[in-house]
């Protein structure tokens, strides 16, 4: 089968080969690509493979599609291979969840994952988990990744540091130029009004109740701030001990200071 596909391809030598399509050809087992250094795409879909250790050496592949097989373990065959951007494992027999996301956890490039049709699709907040190990997937089983799903996934399975999250304010962006005194802006109250949760005061650092909208505890945290005030000088601008002994008076220093809660 790979005879065949350099044939139809023209290559010439193993380092040309960048992609080998051997889907649908009813194979078993694969003898070792290592051949094939610069291998970026390969399809191995709608064949009968069981095992991946023919893959141990193409550290430049970056799309994979094995779906479609009678894989029951991926263990050891593809966390090597780290520029892995696509993957698809759909519909084989894949069973253990921590083990297989376990394997992919080191493509930091991974973006697009296809892990339905397996038995471990059937576990209990499956995508959830995914999403939470695999935070680079951005296309998961034909699905787009959501914020809602990221914040749902870490604040399941992180929940102390999601607790933590919420309890400061530091999150949200404030749209005006730096230089702006606060004195000078009108504080805007929100349209909707603030509902605390029971038990929870200003200033009270015990308090660990968790805000139902973090924009809450951006709001509390932001109404208990105290004022700070930075202040810069052009260090260019300032004369010398030389300079300032030849000049009769000294020039203020230019001082700019920004205030900001």
């Amino acid at each position: 089968a790979v005879e065949n596909q350099l044939k139809i391809c023209g290559f010439k030598s193993n380092g040309d080969v960048t992609g080998l399509y051997l889907a649908r050809q009813g194979l078993r087992s694969i003898p070792s690509l290592s051949q094939f250094n610069r291998l970026k795409y390969l399809w191995l879909n709608n064949n009968k493979i069981q095992d991946l250790t023919f893959l141990i050496k193409n550290y430049c592949l970056t799309e994979l599609y094995l779906n479609n097989n009678e894989l029951r373990d991926i263990s050891g065959a593809l966390k090597h291979l780290c520029s892995l951007q696509i993957l698809f494992l759909h519909n084989n027999e894949l069973k253990k969840l921590g083990k297989t996301v376990k394997e992919l956890k080191g493509m930091i490039s991974l973006h697009t994952l296809n892990l339905f049709q397996n038995p471990l699709a059937c576990v209990a907040d499956y995508r959830l988990y995914v999403i939470y190990i695999l935070p680079s997937v951005q296309l998961l089983d034909r699905k787009l990744v959501t914020q809602r799903e990221r914040e749902s996934a870490f604040h399941l399975y992180n929940p102390e540091r999601s607790l933590l999250v919420q309890s400061i304010a530091f999150g949200k962006r404030v749209n005006s130029p730096l230089g702006t005194p606060v004195g000078s802006r009108r504080c805007i109250q929100p349209s909707r009004r603030l509902i605390m949760p029971s038990g929870c005061e200003f200033g009270d650092n015990t308090n660990k109740v968790p805000f139902e909208n973090p924009e809450d505890a951006v709001l509390v945290q932001a109404m208990t701030r105290s004022l700070t005030e930075f202040s810069a000088v052009d260090w260019n601008k300032v004369a010398s001990c030389q300079e300032r002994r030849l000049q009769n008076k000294a020039e203020p220093l230019e001082k700019m200071t920004v205030q900001f809660r």
